[in-house]
């Protein structure tokens, strides 16, 4: 039996304490305010996706052409949105390494936020006594 209170993101339930499970999950007011400190917490976030690629070239006598095949690369390839286009460029090993954690950082951003947008929002509705955006 479900007791908890379930929000838009599956992921954020408060649950109410019981006598099996006596810690219960922080207030959403405080939830929030831990998904601000994790927030503030991130110092520097990339943009975009990384791919790394390995690939064959046109030279019909070339080793990528070989069975079996040894394919040039690693080619590490970082895809952005620039003004509304796609812009990918090419980054080294070094590049990857020292610049990878940022790209980790913006993934955890976007997840965090996400996370403090279902909360706020649920936090909205029962202020104003909206009913779920489902119900429209």
């Amino acid at each position: 039996m479900d007791t908890g209170v379930k929000f838009p993101n599956p992921q954020l339930t408060v649950t109410p304490p019981t006598p099996n499970n006596p810690k219960r999950t922080p207030p959403p007011s405080e939830r929030r305010r831990q998904l601000a400190r994790e927030i503030a917490k991130i110092d520097a976030a990339l943009p975009g996706s990384i791919v790394i690629r390995h690939a064959r070239c046109g030279k019909p006598n070339c080793r990528c052409h070989q069975d079996p095949p040894q394919l040039h690369g690693p080619y590490i390839q970082w895809t952005r949105k620039i003004n509304g286009r796609t812009r990918t460029r090419l980054l080294t090993k070094e590049q990857y390494e020292r610049y990878g954690p940022w790209f980790e950082n913006a993934r955890l951003l976007r997840e965090l936020l996400s996370k403090l947008e279902a909360l706020s929002l649920q936090a909205a509705r029962e202020a104003e006594d909206w009913p779920p955006d489902d119900e429209h």
